[in-house]
């Protein structure tokens, strides 16, 4: 029996060292009905073939359409400078930047980023970044159950479901009770929402804009929320927020969310930014580094990290997080995005964003058997609803090369004719009108 790719005489010296007489001894902790077996593993290849194998590949894959794909995940327009700055051999500094003094490339990155972060949600402080929106989400839950002590968790029905998945594994433990309020439509079902809170609660778990499209004031949620000596907890979209109300606006003591939308391509995936920001009141929970700005004893002004006895490099028994993470190169993205859109440049990016979803809305809104489901303000997308299953719908337009959205019968009960569209700066009038007529012909030729 061969579990690897290597001669006989290989493994019986490897058998051996680790003290074992047979491979069959080496596995014998593991049933024999759940071993793989023989590897069948091909002669490895140079670097040259495997390159001609994948443009062989790629070469096979469909042209990329029309895209109007969402739901967290957005395709922006990306300066070409973010990609030349962020390369440039002067950010490449420690990973790690513990010593300031070798740090400081580092160090000054994360202050600027924080400060960013800070305008952009109207907090008091903001740490250096978590892996994704779903993680800074779950750790800014678990801000508000170390603060308050309490183990109930109230969370909003349209908050994203993959965060929601991500949630429930944070908080898997018997002790934690997590509580979620359906939905009415594409809504909050704020009386419900908020008879839910009471003094066992730690966090009131919200998304602005929500994971259908809707956006809203949350400051009487928050306000309840407070009431019952709980923490406002919030998911944000950053574009949205260059003309919404911040989450400091609407009273969140915590506010997160992704930072893929800031300059980071979706690239298949990752690696993207959690971005966690937060009050005063809880600024020593926040998990992950913190940079504060320091002057030496000739009044000069560096970067230090501050706060540290909450990192687990410090008392890991008693950190904040044990398992977050600085995504620096993502930040520096997210940084000099920022940098480079300016604050105009930021609300024109959502403003154009909000106007063409509401086009598209008018647009196909008035096709007979297409209903709008959101019944609120939208910012970049929204939810419609055919006579036809939304599979069968998505299949049917990606053979005319659009990628019109997100089955949302994949993730809610109810909604298995419904389909979730989105919009940015990137989706050109021409493409919106075609997507339309397609969409309406396919309704007509159904009927």
């Amino acid at each position: 029996m061969s579990y690897c790719p290597h001669t006989d005489k290989e493994i019986e010296k490897m058998l051996r060292v680790i003290g074992a007489d047979s491979v069959d001894e080496l596995f014998s902790d593991i049933a024999p009905a759940l071993r793989s077996g023989e590897l069948k593993l091909e002669k490895g290849k140079s670097e040259f073939e495997v390159m001609g194998a994948l443009e062989k590949l790629s070469s096979n894959c469909r042209p990329a359409g029309i895209s109007f794909m969402g739901g967290g995940f957005y395709d922006h327009f990306i300066p070409s400078a973010v990609n030349a700055l962020s390369q440039l051999p002067e950010f490449l500094t420690a990973y790690t930047p513990y010593q300031s003094e070798c740090s400081q490339g580092t160090l000054q990155i994360i202050y600027e980023y924080q400060t960013a972060v800070c305008r952009l949600t109207g907090l008091d402080g903001a740490n250096a970044s978590v892996y994704d929106g779903g993680t800074a989400l779950a750790e800014a839950i678990m801000m508000a159950v170390r603060k308050t002590g309490r183990k109930k968790i109230v969370i909003d029905g349209g908050v994203n479901p993959l965060y929601k998945d991500i949630i429930k594994t944070y908080f898997s433990g018997a002790e934690f009770s997590l509580i979620e309020i359906a939905s009415e439509g594409c809504c909050m079902a704020r009386k419900k929402f908020k008879e839910a809170l009471d003094g066992g609660t730690a966090a009131a778990v919200i998304q602005n804009p929500n994971f259908f499209g809707t956006v809203d004031d949350y400051s009487d949620v928050t306000a309840s929320a407070h009431s019952a000596g709980a923490a406002a907890v919030g998911s944000f979209y950053p574009v949205a927020l260059a003309i919404l109300k911040t989450a400091a606006e609407m009273g969140f003591d915590i506010a997160s969310g992704s930072g893929q939308s800031l300059g980071i391509p979706l690239s298949f995936g990752g690696p993207y930014l959690g971005f966690l920001a937060a009050s005063t009141l809880y600024l020593r929970n926040l998990p992950g580094r913190i940079t504060g700005a320091a002057f030496d004893s000739a009044g000069r002004r560096g970067f230090v990290l501050t706060l540290q006895a909450r990192e687990q490099h410090i008392r890991r028994e008693r950190a904040s997080s044990n398992i977050c993470s600085n995504q620096n190169l993502c930040a520096l993205r997210a940084l000099i995005y920022l940098s480079l859109v300016g604050k105009a440049g930021f609300r024109e990016i959502a403003a154009l964003s909000r106007d063409k979803s509401e086009y598209a809305k008018e647009l196909i809104g008035k096709i007979p058997s297409v209903k709008i489901k959101n019944t609120a303000a939208t910012f970049n997308e929204f939810v419609f609803e055919t006579d036809f299953p939304a599979e069968m719908l998505l299949g049917a337009m990606a053979e005319s090369g659009i990628d019109a959205g997100i089955d949302l019968s994949v993730f809610y009960e109810g909604f298995e004719k419904s389909v979730l569209i989105s919009f940015t700066e990137k989706n050109k009038k021409e493409d919106i009108d075609f997507f339309a007529r397609t969409l309406a012909k396919f309704l007509s030729e159904k009927q």
